[in-house]
């Protein structure tokens, strides 16, 4: 980021403040449970993030409230504090804070919770969302995109694939609210998600491809279940897809100057 006004800080406070309407809905929804869920969440990544600062200077960051938000939305249900808190070190440490912390790090660490705690305890119930939580992804995602801290081509990527799919009869449907609501909070993350214009469009694509191929293959597995492992590998990618976008500039630089 730059210096000045539009430094880390802001985007993790604009972001936050995109996400406000999904957090607002769903505690008012989820009651006592789901604001217990929550804390638990933001006490254990601020221990981590205060453990690493203390070792390594490394200053922490508001983003971790909305990286709380996304893990106790999302985690599977009646996991316990040790199983939770397990999940949560795992994903914050090696998702994010051995990489300097937000901003530098290559996955979501939201992501790499839930997909810790889907595959290490598979017999817990992943979570389901009242209608009104659903749509408030709406306005998040519009306020994201509005303030410019979340990609406007990873929405129209993903919303291409995912409306071809259902216009062509996949069976999507069952899965598309749970997708929006992973879309908004993992994969338009705007530190892991692709940066080149043509990336983004790629990223979003390749999470509704990917979210396609999970609803019609992936037998017994729960919608936000599949929606959180296509966000991971769609992460994962982002750099090969980033990677794609630059050279097919270059190779068109080419075509028309004869030089790079």
């Amino acid at each position: 980021m730059i210096k000045g006004l539009w430094d880390r800080e802001t985007v993790a406070l604009l972001l936050l403040a995109a996400v406000m309407p999904l957090a607002l809905f769903w505690l008012w929804y989820g009651g006592a449970q789901a604001l217990a869920a929550f804390g638990l969440a933001a006490l254990c990544l601020a221990v981590w993030s205060l453990v690493f600062m203390l070792a390594r200077a490394q200053p922490p960051s508001f983003a971790f409230l909305v990286t709380s938000l996304a893990i106790a939305m999302l985690a599977p249900e009646n996991l316990g504090v040790f199983r939770l808190v397990l999940g949560i070190s795992f994903g914050a440490v090696i998702g994010e804070l051995v990489f300097g912390g937000w901003g530098r790090n290559v996955v979501n660490p939201a992501a790499v919770t839930l997909s810790f705690l889907g595959f290490g305890f598979p017999g817990f119930a992943w979570p389901g969302f009242d209608d009104p939580v659903i749509w408030a992804s709406i306005p998040a995602a519009l306020i994201g995109v509005a303030t410019g801290v979340m990609p406007a081509a990873v929405f129209g990527g993903a919303l291409l694939v995912l409306g071809a799919a259902a216009m062509f009869g996949a069976p999507v449907e069952a899965v598309l609210p749970s997708a929006g609501i992973v879309l908004v909070l993992l994969v338009a993350d705007p530190v892991t998600s692709a940066t080149t214009t043509i990336g983004r469009w790629l990223n979003g694509a390749l999470y509704g491809g990917l979210v396609v191929m999970f609803a019609a293959g992936w037998s017994g597995a729960a919608p936000i279940q599949m929606a959180v492992a296509a966000a991971l590998l769609t992460s994962l990618a982002a750099p090969l897809l980033d990677e794609i976008a630059i050279s097919l500039w270059i190779a068109q630089r080419r075509r028309r100057h004869g030089r790079n």
